[in-house]
Protein backbone atom coordinates (compact mmCIF):
# COMPACT_ATOMS: atom_id res chain seq x y z
CA UNK A 1 0.00 0.00 0.00
CA UNK A 2 1.16 3.81 -0.89
CA UNK A 3 1.02 5.63 1.77
CA UNK A 4 0.20 9.60 0.73
CA UNK A 5 0.38 12.86 2.80
CA UNK A 6 -1.81 15.69 1.09
CA UNK A 7 -0.46 18.66 1.68
CA UNK A 8 -3.26 21.81 0.09
CA UNK A 9 -3.40 25.55 2.09
CA UNK A 10 -7.21 24.60 1.77
CA UNK A 11 -9.29 21.96 3.64
CA UNK A 12 -12.07 21.60 1.53
CA UNK A 13 -9.35 20.31 -1.55
CA UNK A 14 -7.28 18.65 0.78
CA UNK A 15 -10.61 17.09 1.45
CA UNK A 16 -11.24 16.39 -1.89
CA UNK A 17 -7.82 15.27 -3.08
CA UNK A 18 -7.94 13.05 -0.40
CA UNK A 19 -10.96 11.56 -1.12
CA UNK A 20 -9.66 10.92 -4.88
CA UNK A 21 -6.72 9.13 -3.27
CA UNK A 22 -9.01 6.68 -1.29
CA UNK A 23 -10.28 5.63 -4.48
CA UNK A 24 -7.27 4.24 -6.18
CA UNK A 25 -6.33 1.13 -5.82
CA UNK A 26 -2.92 0.52 -3.60
CA UNK A 27 -3.15 3.52 -2.54
CA UNK A 28 -4.29 5.21 1.19
CA UNK A 29 -4.35 8.80 2.97
CA UNK A 30 -1.97 8.96 5.84
CA UNK A 31 -2.45 12.18 6.39
CA UNK A 32 -3.38 15.97 5.20
CA UNK A 33 -1.22 18.89 6.29
CA UNK A 34 -2.43 22.79 5.47
CA UNK A 35 0.99 24.14 6.20
CA UNK A 36 4.17 23.11 5.40
CA UNK A 37 5.61 23.02 9.18
CA UNK A 38 2.39 20.59 9.89
CA UNK A 39 3.86 18.61 7.07
CA UNK A 40 7.20 18.17 8.07
CA UNK A 41 5.54 17.16 11.50
CA UNK A 42 4.01 14.87 9.45
CA UNK A 43 6.62 12.96 7.97
CA UNK A 44 8.78 13.02 11.29
CA UNK A 45 6.42 10.77 12.99
CA UNK A 46 4.41 8.78 10.17
CA UNK A 47 5.18 6.88 7.64
CA UNK A 48 4.94 8.37 4.02
CA UNK A 49 5.59 7.14 0.08
CA UNK A 50 4.14 9.98 -1.79
CA UNK A 51 3.07 13.78 -0.71
CA UNK A 52 0.64 15.34 -3.48
CA UNK A 53 1.81 18.82 -2.57
CA UNK A 54 0.54 22.55 -3.25
CA UNK A 55 2.92 24.96 -3.67
CA UNK A 56 1.12 28.14 -2.52
CA UNK A 57 1.58 27.17 1.43
CA UNK A 58 0.67 30.23 4.57
CA UNK A 59 4.06 29.55 6.00
CA UNK A 60 6.55 29.02 3.04
CA UNK A 61 6.21 27.90 -0.92
CA UNK A 62 5.81 23.80 -1.79
CA UNK A 63 9.12 24.40 -3.35
CA UNK A 64 11.27 25.25 -0.34
CA UNK A 65 9.65 22.83 1.39
CA UNK A 66 10.68 19.95 -0.83
CA UNK A 67 14.27 21.66 -0.28
CA UNK A 68 13.73 20.96 3.30
CA UNK A 69 12.18 17.75 3.16
CA UNK A 70 15.81 17.06 1.82
CA UNK A 71 17.79 18.55 4.18
CA UNK A 72 16.18 16.32 6.81
CA UNK A 73 16.43 13.22 4.97
CA UNK A 74 12.79 12.39 4.26
CA UNK A 75 12.91 11.02 0.94
CA UNK A 76 9.13 10.70 0.16
CA UNK A 77 8.73 10.91 -3.32
CA UNK A 78 6.87 14.73 -4.44
CA UNK A 79 3.66 15.16 -6.98
CA UNK A 80 3.34 19.11 -7.11
CA UNK A 81 -0.70 19.20 -7.58
CA UNK A 82 -0.77 23.09 -7.55
CA UNK A 83 -2.28 26.45 -9.51
CA UNK A 84 1.07 27.91 -9.87
CA UNK A 85 1.50 27.58 -13.89
CA UNK A 86 4.59 30.21 -14.50
CA UNK A 87 7.35 28.44 -15.88
CA UNK A 88 10.06 28.61 -13.24
CA UNK A 89 7.83 27.15 -10.83
CA UNK A 90 7.20 24.65 -13.04
CA UNK A 91 11.60 24.38 -13.92
CA UNK A 92 12.26 24.61 -10.29
CA UNK A 93 9.85 21.93 -9.41
CA UNK A 94 11.90 19.46 -11.77
CA UNK A 95 15.02 20.23 -10.44
CA UNK A 96 14.05 20.02 -7.20
CA UNK A 97 12.78 15.88 -8.57
CA UNK A 98 9.27 16.21 -8.28
CA UNK A 99 7.91 13.49 -10.36
CA UNK A 100 5.39 14.85 -11.71
CA UNK A 101 3.14 18.02 -11.92
CA UNK A 102 -0.46 18.35 -11.84
CA UNK A 103 -2.01 21.90 -12.72
CA UNK A 104 -5.39 22.66 -10.83
CA UNK A 105 -8.21 22.58 -11.87
CA UNK A 106 -8.06 18.82 -12.33
CA UNK A 107 -10.51 16.33 -11.90
CA UNK A 108 -10.60 12.55 -10.21
CA UNK A 109 -9.43 11.09 -13.64
CA UNK A 110 -6.31 13.34 -14.28
CA UNK A 111 -4.92 12.16 -10.62
CA UNK A 112 -5.90 9.21 -11.12
CA UNK A 113 -3.65 9.28 -14.11
CA UNK A 114 -0.65 10.47 -12.31
CA UNK A 115 -1.09 7.84 -9.32
CA UNK A 116 -1.48 5.38 -11.82
CA UNK A 117 1.61 6.07 -13.27
CA UNK A 118 3.44 6.95 -10.28
CA UNK A 119 2.43 3.05 -9.18
CA UNK A 120 4.11 1.63 -11.93
CA UNK A 121 7.37 3.40 -12.05
CA UNK A 122 7.63 1.96 -8.48
CA UNK A 123 6.61 -1.23 -9.96
CA UNK A 124 9.72 -1.04 -12.22
CA UNK A 125 12.20 -0.08 -9.88
CA UNK A 126 11.05 -2.80 -7.37
CA UNK A 127 11.41 -5.19 -10.60
CA UNK A 128 14.90 -4.22 -10.89
CA UNK A 129 16.27 -4.10 -7.48
CA UNK A 130 14.78 -7.39 -6.82
CA UNK A 131 14.15 -7.20 -3.70
CA UNK A 132 17.65 -5.76 -3.22
CA UNK A 133 19.63 -2.65 -3.09
CA UNK A 134 22.25 -3.95 -5.62
CA UNK A 135 23.54 -2.42 -8.92
CA UNK A 136 22.04 -1.70 -11.74
CA UNK A 137 23.14 -1.86 -15.15
CA UNK A 138 22.57 -0.16 -18.35
CA UNK A 139 19.78 -2.29 -19.20
CA UNK A 140 17.89 -1.87 -15.95
CA UNK A 141 18.81 2.01 -15.54
CA UNK A 142 17.00 2.82 -19.14
CA UNK A 143 13.97 0.48 -17.59
CA UNK A 144 13.45 2.89 -14.52
CA UNK A 145 14.12 6.08 -16.78
CA UNK A 146 11.62 4.62 -19.32
CA UNK A 147 9.15 3.82 -16.79
CA UNK A 148 9.13 7.58 -15.26
CA UNK A 149 8.98 9.34 -18.76
CA UNK A 150 5.83 7.10 -19.36
CA UNK A 151 4.39 7.95 -15.78
CA UNK A 152 4.56 11.91 -16.99
CA UNK A 153 2.86 10.97 -20.28
CA UNK A 154 0.30 8.01 -19.05
CA UNK A 155 -2.89 9.35 -20.70
CA UNK A 156 -5.76 9.09 -18.02
CA UNK A 157 -6.93 6.14 -17.33
CA UNK A 158 -10.48 5.60 -19.58
CA UNK A 159 -13.75 5.17 -18.58
CA UNK A 160 -15.56 1.89 -19.65
CA UNK A 161 -16.58 2.20 -23.53
CA UNK A 162 -13.83 3.91 -24.18
CA UNK A 163 -10.73 2.84 -26.24
CA UNK A 164 -6.90 3.76 -26.19
CA UNK A 165 -6.72 4.17 -29.68
CA UNK A 166 -9.75 6.19 -30.32
CA UNK A 167 -8.34 8.61 -27.77
CA UNK A 168 -4.67 8.84 -28.79
CA UNK A 169 -6.60 9.54 -32.58
CA UNK A 170 -8.72 12.30 -30.75
CA UNK A 171 -5.16 13.30 -29.21
CA UNK A 172 -3.26 13.21 -32.57
CA UNK A 173 -6.17 16.29 -34.43
CA UNK A 174 -6.31 18.50 -31.65
CA UNK A 175 -2.25 18.10 -31.28
CA UNK A 176 -1.67 18.80 -35.18
CA UNK A 177 -4.45 20.96 -35.60
CA UNK A 178 -3.40 24.78 -35.93
CA UNK A 179 -5.71 26.42 -33.31
CA UNK A 180 -8.82 24.95 -30.92
CA UNK A 181 -11.39 23.06 -33.08
CA UNK A 182 -14.98 21.94 -32.69
CA UNK A 183 -16.54 18.51 -31.92
CA UNK A 184 -18.08 18.76 -35.16
CA UNK A 185 -14.46 19.61 -36.41
CA UNK A 186 -12.74 16.89 -34.32
CA UNK A 187 -15.52 14.16 -35.45
CA UNK A 188 -14.87 14.99 -39.44
CA UNK A 189 -10.77 14.69 -39.37
CA UNK A 190 -11.28 12.02 -37.14
CA UNK A 191 -13.52 9.88 -38.97
CA UNK A 192 -15.91 9.56 -36.10
CA UNK A 193 -18.88 10.29 -35.48
CA UNK A 194 -19.78 13.80 -33.58
CA UNK A 195 -21.51 11.68 -30.67
CA UNK A 196 -18.33 10.09 -30.02
CA UNK A 197 -15.83 13.14 -30.05
CA UNK A 198 -18.12 14.56 -28.18
CA UNK A 199 -17.47 11.69 -25.51
CA UNK A 200 -14.13 12.04 -26.04
CA UNK A 201 -13.37 15.34 -25.85
CA UNK A 202 -15.15 15.63 -22.27
CA UNK A 203 -13.38 12.70 -20.95
CA UNK A 204 -10.08 14.95 -21.69
CA UNK A 205 -10.84 17.79 -20.69
CA UNK A 206 -12.24 16.70 -17.09
CA UNK A 207 -8.88 15.09 -16.95
CA UNK A 208 -7.25 18.22 -17.64
CA UNK A 209 -5.76 17.16 -21.04
CA UNK A 210 -7.94 19.07 -23.35
CA UNK A 211 -8.92 22.81 -22.66
CA UNK A 212 -12.14 23.84 -23.42
CA UNK A 213 -13.06 27.33 -24.73
CA UNK A 214 -16.29 29.11 -25.61
CA UNK A 215 -17.08 30.88 -28.73
CA UNK A 216 -20.19 33.47 -28.69
CA UNK A 217 -21.87 34.32 -31.48
CA UNK A 218 -24.90 36.85 -32.39
CA UNK A 219 -27.84 34.30 -31.44
CA UNK A 220 -27.71 30.78 -30.39
CA UNK A 221 -26.04 28.61 -28.02
CA UNK A 222 -21.48 29.48 -27.27
CA UNK A 223 -19.98 27.16 -29.40
CA UNK A 224 -17.22 24.84 -27.65
CA UNK A 225 -13.87 24.65 -28.87
CA UNK A 226 -11.27 22.35 -27.82
CA UNK A 227 -7.54 22.47 -27.50
CA UNK A 228 -4.93 19.85 -26.50
CA UNK A 229 -3.08 20.96 -23.36
CA UNK A 230 0.25 18.21 -23.04
CA UNK A 231 0.69 17.87 -19.08
CA UNK A 232 3.29 20.37 -17.41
Amino acid sequence: MIEVLVVDDDFRVAEINSAYVAKVPGFRVAARAHTAAHALATLERTRVDLVLLDHYLPDETGLTLVRRMRQLGHHADVIMVTAARDVATVQAAMRLGALQYLVKPFGFAGLRAKLDGYAALRRTVDGVAGGGGGEAGQEQVDRIFGALRSAAASPASLPKGHSAPTAELIRRVLREAAGALSAHEVAERAGLSRSTAQRYLKHLEEAGRVRLTLKYGDTGRPEHLYAWAPPA
